[in-house]
């Protein structure tokens, strides 16, 4: 187990806030075609102003930053492209080849995920001042207005707040392993206090994003092509291989705070299809937040520690730190309900209320919910 706590700075977003757009002359085509998006989207011409554009020069592209711009373009470009009037059986050559390839090099499937939605795609207004609601801005959009910016905002704004509490995970179990309830003690105090913090956070969504445009405008291109009836038989990705890639949207279950924060906690989930997805949800984060998660789960046991110590004061710390865990579950199922449930009832063609990943999200968010209230300590 790593013994480097600084190794996420700032939780699971960049270290280095991302590049605004892909530097140098010679992405030039493909930053206009980037920041135009909401006006191709909105006059319909998206896939023929794609279709004008020259090769993607991937061949330019140096490091992490530049792949991961790389990565945000191709990705808003490319759903754009199939979710923009009736869907389409593949996608050409021109975004296709590119977007595996570079998707290849950062570890992660060629379809539009939570790091590249969320934690990639930021700027500071002020690059002095913390990343904080009030001071970042979306660089890429796919129609852009304040109810799209402003969900992918909060989301930002949470993963910073946890990043107090992700510094503390691995030193919390170095602590158990040696017995040190004192350190233990203060490491589940922080842990509560951070997830209260991100429900709060997460409560100010209804400020700038209303629920009525979330569902008809912002969640209209997350959606990917598993379990998704308009694409029954996945996706080609021309150029790359006539056999179809079968991937599912980007959602919130994709980001590696919540798995650390259980995997800390030694809170598991029961063998069913649910556990499954949270596993394949794995495949779609950055390979060092997978890495993270399951250095995590395979650590010490701090629930085991906190149990056999017959310290109250110990007991009590990690029950407020589970607890706290699952009032944010259950504020994140009111939210999905508010946002996604309400509407999906009388929408005909949705009336299943599957979420972007694919799923049946109100009952997987009820099973995560009382997965986690199983774990208090008596």
């Amino acid at each position: 187990m790593s013994e480097h706590p600084d190794e996420f700075p700032r939780g699971f977003l960049p270290a280095s806030d991302p590049l605004p757009s892909l530097p140098g002359a010679v992405f030039a085509s493909w930053n206009h075609a980037a920041n135009s998006l909401p006006q191709w989207i909105t006059n319909g011409v998206v896939r023929a102003k794609i279709a004008s554009l020259p090769d993607f020069p991937t061949d330019a592209l140096s490091g992490q930053r530049e792949h991961e711009a790389a990565m945000r373009v191709l990705s808003f470009l490319a759903h754009a492209y199939l979710l923009t009037g009736d869907v389409l059986p593949s996608l050409p050559a021109k975004l296709a080849v590119p977007w595996v390839a570079v998707s290849e090099l950062l570890g992660t499937p060629p379809v539009l995920n939570y790091n590249t939605f969320n934690l990639t795609n930021w700027t500071r207004l002020d690059p002095a001042l913390p990343v904080a609601l009030g001071n970042i801005a979306i660089a890429q959009h796919f129609l852009g207005g304040q109810d799209e910016q402003w969900f992918q905002m909060v989301h930002i704004a949470i993963e910073m707040v946890a990043a107090r509490a992700v510094s503390v995970l691995k030193p919390m179990q170095a602590a158990a392993a040696s017995e040190d309830g004192p350190t233990v003690l203060a490491h589940l105090t922080t842990l509560a206090d951070t997830v209260g913090e991100m429900q709060r956070t997460l409560e100010r969504m209804p400020e700038g994003c209303d629920p009525h445009i979330y569902y008809h405008r912002v969640r209209t291109y997350m959606f990917g092509w598993k379990d998704n009836p308009a694409f029954p038989n996945g996706l080609i990705y021309e150029g790359v291989s006539q056999t179809p890639r079968f991937l599912r949207g980007e959602t919130g279950a994709q980001t590696a705070t919540i798995y650390a924060f259980d995997g800390a906690l030694g809170i598991e989930h029961g063998h069913d299809a649910f556990r499954a997805y949270l596993i394949e949800m794995r495949d779609y984060m950055p390979p060092a937040h997978r890495t993270f998660i399951a250095q995590l789960e395979s650590g010490p046991d701090v629930r085991g520690f906190v149990g056999r110590s017959g310290n109250i004061q110990l007991r009590d710390a990690y029950n407020a730190a589970v607890t706290a865990l699952q009032d944010f579950r259950i504020k994140h199922m009111e939210y999905a309900a508010m946002y996604i449930a309400q509407f999906a009832q009388s929408d005909i063609k949705n009336s299943t209320a599957v979420g972007t990943g694919g799923t049946p999200f109100m009952r997987y968010l009820a099973q995560h919910r009382d997965a986690t209230r199983k774990h208090l300590l008596a």
